[in-house]
């Protein structure tokens, strides 16, 4: 949390000086559905997205050109998830396909996001036709999250 609000103070001004700027934090689905194993990591992506939520409307920043939103992806097919799986199939004796079936099963589109989507996704956000989209969370996870909010 402190390193991203550090850089966005570092850069935000000068974004707005210049008439443009494109700000993205990545975070995670975790800030509108806390994972129970993330406790602290939860918090801080709640403190992220506060203080993007007040900046990224202040006039200064907002009628200058500049946008500032967090992507919150769910699950990606990534390195990181698979070596996830492996550990969780070796710690349970349950087989990694497995366990790769039921999580896919949990997601409406009953697959992972892949890093292309995420990319595209991203790209939009810092692009000139989302200059009229600040200050919000886009959610990336297949239809996961639950609520209507």
């Amino acid at each position: 949390m402190l390193t991203p609000i550090s850089l966005i103070k570092a850069t935000v001004d000068h974004m707005a000086e210049r008439g443009f700027g494109r700000i993205v934090n990545i975070t995670s689905s975790a800030v509108k559905a806390p994972i129970p194993e993330l406790g602290l990591s939860n918090g801080a992506r709640g403190g992220l997205t506060g203080f993007v939520a007040g900046l990224a409307r202040q006039p200064r920043v907002a009628s200058r050109g500049v946008t500032i939103n967090n992507l919150l992806p769910g699950t990606f097919a990534t390195q990181r998830l698979m070596d996830t799986l492996d550990a969780q199939a070796e710690s349970s004796g349950r087989s990694r396909n497995e366990l790769d079936e039921e999580a896919k099963a949990a997601i409406p589109a009953g697959r992972y996001g892949n890093p292309e989507e995420f990319g595209a996704v991203c790209a939009f956000l810092c692009s000139e036709d989302a200059g009229y989209l600040t200050g919000q969370n886009i959610l990336l996870d297949g239809g996961a999250y639950p609520g209507t909010l």
